[in-house]
């Protein structure tokens, strides 16, 4: 499925994403570690036109399943005094994005420190200024009181069940068969 609906890598890495949050990735474990060890191999970070949302979440999905990623995919994103570009925020997706994958620091990342706190102090702001939609603002709540890296798998999977049908770009198959396979997992267990 994830070879099949999703040609290019940013797709590739959302349909990776949204199968692993909506709680299903046990049924495609293969098609997904094959799509990431490729992403993995690709140089996309290097190019200047890949979008904040695309690195971060690149940066987040390879990270979590055991890549060795660099955090200096993030530098591009800096302006000339070292501190993240103050147009990023216009990228309400891209600085939530970038939020996650900051929670994916090890001991030293000093730049996914500061990520995490140039993004907290934005979101928080978006949030309480209401600039951002109901569903966007709904997922910016909850990264902010629980990001994906200390989340719950089944709590995850719930509150993801209940904003991506919401999403423009959501797969229409994939969310279909999700909801037809939860259906039927509790048909079973009742």
């Amino acid at each position: 499925m994830i070879t099949v609906t999703a040609d290019k890598p940013a797709q590739k890495l959302q349909l990776v994403d949204a199968v692993q949050r909506l709680g299903v990735a046990y049924h495609f474990e293969q098609e997904m570690e094959d799509a990431l060890e490729k992403i993995y191999h690709d140089d996309f970070d290097n190019n200047d036109e890949v979008a904040l949302y695309t690195v971060s979440l690149r940066f987040r999905l390879l990270r979590q399943q055991g890549f060795k990623v660099s955090c200096d995919v993030f530098e591009k994103f800096k302006d000339d005094e070292g501190k993240f570009r103050a147009s990023l925020v216009k990228d309400v997706q891209g600085i939530l994005s970038l939020y996650e994958a900051g929670h994916l620091a090890i001991r030293g990342e000093d730049i996914l420190d500061e990520a995490i706190a140039f993004t907290r102090t934005h979101l928080q702001s978006m949030v309480s200024h209401d600039v951002c939609p109901n569903n966007l603002a709904e997922q910016i709540n909850h990264a902010l009181d629980c990001p994906l890296r200390r989340a719950l798998p089944r709590v995850e999977t719930r509150f993801f069940l209940s904003v991506y049908p919401r999403d423009d770009k959501h797969d229409k198959t994939l969310l279909k068969n999700t909801s037809e396979g939860i259906k039927c997992h509790h048909t079973v267990s009742s």
